[in-house]
């Protein structure tokens, strides 16, 4: 198996071949529900399928995109905009689940947008959420060895208030990434309750460590796609999370060329 930091070198090495590019400044990873609202947020210079470069795959997963596209925000920054992700459950292990996480660091990138489409346990779906602590509940971590990595800060102070410039209304909550692809059982979300999570998904969390052990400054948003289990009375189901990204469209746009206008 390749290591998997060499290949988020080699992977980073071709984006800046294909791209024809020094390196980026930032990353966005679109979650559920996101893809769409990323269109028009800057100057697309140019974009490839993701599973043309070095250790991506392409998505397996309604309502993900399979592009890593480059733009120039307002301000003159170069973001790469990974318009999909692989998650854990699809079992291939948590190395290509962070790869695009490294890829984005060993391109240049300082800081990282990680977006979600969610279960809420008190945050009302359609509302887009900063995400101020995680609980990893998976199990996994994609730290392998001493390395040691602290998480007193995951997800930045100063981009959590750069992002409420952008939209005074953002609520915050506490993210707890489960396993998947099944939806989290009533209990489970009492669970995540009672140990502080509003917030219930399948991604993300991984992500933000990985992030945080390269270097970089995270911001993660959550959006409210659906009452989490046990919450609303209707059963869950994924076209209702993809609805509600489709419905959340204005908002959604508004806030990421709000904040690809400051970063």
């Amino acid at each position: 198996m390749d290591d998997p930091y060499l290949l988020a070198t080699r992977a980073a090495d071709a984006l800046r071949t294909r791209f024809g590019v020094d390196g980026i400044d930032l990353a966005l990873v679109l979650g559920s529900g996101w893809a769409q609202a990323s269109e028009g947020v800057g100057d697309v210079l140019d974009e490839c399928p993701l599973d043309e470069l070095p250790g991506f795959s392409a998505p397996v997963v309604a309502g993900h995109g399979g592009a890593l596209r480059l733009v120039r925000t307002a301000s003159g920054s170069l973001a790469a905009i990974f318009t999909g992700r692989t998650h854990y459950y699809e079992g291939r292990g948590v190395a290509p689940v962070v790869h695009g996480v490294r890829t984005a660091a060993a391109a240049g990138a300082s800081t990282l947008v990680l977006t979600n489409g969610c279960g809420g346990i008190s945050h009302a779906p359609g509302a887009p959420v900063l995400i101020a602590d995680h609980i990893n509940l998976t199990g996994a971590t994609p730290l392998v060895g001493p390395r040691f990595v602290d998480l007193t800060e995951v997800y930045a102070g100063r981009l959590r208030a750069l992002a409420r410039d952008v939209d005074p209304s953002l609520e915050e909550g506490i993210y707890c990434q489960f396993h998947g692809p099944a939806y989290e059982t009533p209990a489970e979300v009492r669970m995540a309750r009672a140990i502080g999570g509003t917030l219930v998904g399948m991604s993300t969390a991984l992500e933000a460590v990985a992030a945080r052990e390269a270097g970089l400054e995270v911001l993660g948003i959550s959006l409210v796609t659906n009452a989490a289990a046990g919450i609303a009375a209707q059963p869950l189901s994924h076209a209702e999370v993809v609805e509600a990204g489709r419905a959340a469209q204005p908002r959604l746009r508004g806030l990421l060329t709000g904040l690809l206008e400051r970063l």
